[in-house]
């Protein structure tokens, strides 16, 4: 199996992004800030597969980031095509732990890992609340076999 497959049946959703010329700092690679760029929109995919996005905008409960972390493999540059890949790693009471990757299709390989810890927040009261059995459901209707990339 090829990085590629691998990467494919171990992230349940993942987004094609271009890497964009302005992506890049002074010593021509991608700056580390939008590494962080590329996880919120995979996080933002997975979010709406799982319908958490359509249900934050009735009731006001609606994820949000804690903590994250990226560890780089290989730099990206100019021009490039990726894949980000999001899935659910470990699933908490308040929350659940996501880890990202970053597929490269012109190094044809990973070139980042990173994660993020989601907490469900009332926007109201400003508090941590329980996940949903629903969002779990869907969380665990998305979980496949873990792979090492």
């Amino acid at each position: 199996m090829n990085q590629l497959e691998k990467f494919n049946k171990t992230y349940p959703v993942n987004i094609e992004l271009k890497v964009q010329w302005g992506d890049m700092d002074a010593f021509n690679h991608v700056n580390n800030v939008m590494y962080f760029r590329y996880f919120e929109s995979a996080r933002l995919a997975y979010f709406e597969r799982i319908g958490v996005m359509d249900k934050s905008n009735n009731n006001k409960i609606a994820p949000i980031l804690a903590e994250t972390s990226c560890r780089y493999r290989l730099p990206l540059n100019y021009p490039d095509t990726i894949l980000v890949g999001a899935r659910v790693i470990e699933n908490h009471s308040h929350g659940f732990l996501m880890e990202y990757a970053i597929y490269s299709t012109t190094h044809q390989t990973v070139s980042s890992i990173g994660t993020g810890r989601i907490v469900m927040l009332d926007y109201n009261t400003h508090e941590k609340v329980t996940v949903k059995p629903e969002t779990l459901k869907a969380i665990k209707g998305l979980s496949i076999t873990q792979i090492p990339i």
